[in-house]
């Protein structure tokens, strides 16, 4: 059976805001939760970014779901301040936090005034900042010089099970370069081909934990206005993710989607007024072998979409 859970986007909604809206969406049936890390949003209609750690302690605290986040260490967080919070929550929430440590994107990471590196240094910070990180859960004392140093650092305060580190992947190249590093996948809704890829490198790379689908959406009681929330809220998230990676404000990320038209949209948010239609799209992805899907409905009031879906979608879903 695959766990449906929520999506909770902290460049659309403020903090306290989404506190609520994921108690809703744990009265409603969904049966996790994750979130962001940003430190600013992709656009100013977005229009929010809170801190997604204090949020985190919260959201475990008043729900009794597990909950995870996608972050990003070796720029503006180093990975020695990364291990101590993931394994400060983890051991507040027994087998209720996990975290995703990617290589960032550099509208996040430019405020640390590093000069961003190509993608390939990126990702050989990431594979040092796994090393770095599973080290310290594993309570040695850690000194490293490559691309981050880190002098004799310690966490004091660990859980007696480490939290479940994942990895983000928009690729199959990125799914199995680190596939057996790491506890599990999250990738974010593409076409079936592009995510059985995906899986298939993940799984030949050596990948052997669970498998997470975050699915980007739009509903609304007309077509017209779904079609109308998706454009004004995630155009600037339907650029390509290398294009992605490297702009650097929210600017930047306006000036390239005013380029894109309603096709180049609805490729990256399935849009439409019909329950029905959203629960054969996600049965599809269900069918990929995916073991949690986290549904994220890109416009800014969560309630009409965790009432709706809680009773007309998830009652469908396999």
């Amino acid at each position: 059976m695959t766990l449906i859970g929520f999506h909770a986007s902290h460049e659309q909604a403020s903090p306290s805001r989404l506190l609520e809206d994921v108690r809703l969406a744990e009265a409603a049936g969904f049966g996790a939760a994750m979130c962001s890390d940003h430190i600013e949003p992709w656009s100013h209609r977005q229009g929010h970014s809170g801190f997604a750690w204090s949020w985190l302690g919260a959201a475990l605290a008043t729900t009794d779901l597990r909950v995870g986040v996608v972050t990003a260490t070796g720029f503006r967080y180093h990975p020695v301040v990364t291990a101590q919070a993931t394994a400060t929550l983890a051991s507040m929430f027994p087998h209720r936090f996990w975290f995703a440590l990617g290589s960032g994107e550099h509208c996040n990471e430019r405020m640390s005034g590093v000069s961003w590196p190509p993608k390939e240094e990126r990702q050989q910070l990431l594979g040092e900042n796994l090393d770095i990180v599973r080290r310290l859960h594993a309570g040695e004392v850690v000194d490293h010089d490559g691309a981050v140093r880190v002098d004799r650092g310690r966490v004091w305060d660990r859980p007696e099970i480490p939290p479940e580190i994942l990895l983000p992947a928009l690729t199959p190249e990125t799914a199995g370069r680190f596939a057996d590093r790491v506890d599990g996948l999250v990738t974010v809704n593409a076409p079936l081909d592009d995510l059985r890829r995906i899986l298939g490198a993940y799984h030949d790379g050596g990948g052997r934990g669970r498998t997470v689908l975050q699915v980007h959406l739009s509903w609304a009681p007309t077509r017209e206005r779904a079609r109308e929330i998706a454009r004004e809220q995630w155009a600037t998230n339907a650029l390509p993710p290398e294009l992605m990676a490297e702009l650097a404000t929210a600017e930047e990320f306006e000036s390239h989607a005013a380029e894109l038209d309603d096709g180049d949209l609805e490729g990256a948010v399935i849009v439409s007024d019909d329950p029905a239609e959203h629960v054969d799209r996600l049965c599809e992805f269900a069918e990929l072998g995916f073991d949690e899907i986290y549904l994220h409905h890109v416009g800014p009031d969560q309630r009409p979409f965790i009432d709706t879906f809680g009773d007309t979608v998830l009652p469908y879903l396999p």
